[in-house]
């Protein structure tokens, strides 16, 4: 039987990137859809990615290779850091971040600040995945802006992980000078902050005005990719800026060796490989990343 273009787009779910780009999962159920005050959140079952989180539109999240991100975003900073006690995760509202940040012993206290409830809500209930450690001891949950928490809070920490989407709706302001004063402010004196640093391929203009952003408020700011299946052109980057340490003279492989975590594509050899950038970024970043001194 010929099935029409229109019942074949019902068994797919697209994802439609500037005009330029299309990429479309196969699509098995839809499990959660709900529109907050900023955002259209759905969360589907592929048939070759798992369980997906679409925000607006945009892949944020897929089970297959969600392990590739949140290990980066957490565990590069984490394994610098000498003793993080205490960390804050800004958006990152799908649980993967905490999930890792959890997973280091000295981790004491661990605070997520997302601004959409309905991304925790859809996250919980379908993808436990991302979203089990929402419920540690050590994990606080709360549902409010991060750039007006950053601007009020007392509160002290050791690591700083911005899980933004890109910039663009409620996001922006996460990638302005005045926020990331206000994250110095609340950074401990040997705090590190890692944020999302955008597509190396289609977003470098946007890593150039974050690196000044970063360069105007911390004496240490580098960049480090990562690949991925999910996001359009499949290399992005994490910035990483600290108030003096180094993410590879300050990193002890031994501390990697001897915490007993296993990672799934995590490890010493990656950690300092992330921070080698092919030419055509170096060129387009030069000036702005901190020398690493010797090693």
């Amino acid at each position: 039987m010929n099935t029409t273009k229109e019942s074949q787009d019902k068994n797919w779910i697209e994802e439609k990137f500037e005009d330029i780009l299309s990429i479309r999962y196969r699509l098995k159920k839809r499990l959660f859809e709900g529109t907050s005050d900023f955002q259209k959140i759905e969360v589907v079952e592929t048939a070759g990615h798992g369980k997906m989180l679409f925000n607006d539109g945009l892949a944020m999240v897929s089970e297959r290779d969600e392990f590739v991100y949140h290990d980066m975003i957490t565990h590069v900073p984490m394994f610098v850091h000498p003793n993080p006690k205490r960390v804050l995760v800004v958006g990152g509202g799908d649980g993967g971040t905490v999930r890792e940040v959890i997973r280091h012993p000295s981790v004491e206290f661990c605070h997520l600040v997302e601004i959409d409830p309905l991304v925790v809500e859809g996250c919980r209930k379908h993808i436990p995945q991302t979203s089990k450690a929402l419920d540690d001891s050590r994990v606080k949950v709360s549902i409010e802006d991060g750039v007006k928490f950053m601007a009020e809070t007392k509160d002290r920490f050791d690591v700083i992980i911005i899980d933004s989407t890109d910039p663009i709706g409620p996001a922006t302001p996460l990638f302005g000078e005045e926020f990331y004063q206000n994250v110095s402010s609340v950074l401990n004196d040997d705090g590190i902050v890692v944020s999302q640093c955008e597509s190396v391929f289609y977003f470098l203009e946007a890593q150039v005005s974050l690196l000044k952003v970063l360069n105007s408020v911390f004496p240490k700011v580098h960049v480090y990719n990562y690949t991925n299946m999910t996001y359009p052109g499949g290399l992005w980057s994490f910035s990483f800026a600290s108030k003096g340490l180094c993410p590879l003279k300050d990193f002890r492989k031994e501390k990697v060796e001897t915490s007993g975590l296993d990672f799934d594509w995590y490890n010493e050899e990656i950690h300092k490989a992330s921070f080698c950038l092919p030419t055509f970024q170096k060129k387009k970043l030069s000036g702005l990343l901190s020398e690493f001194g010797s090693y």
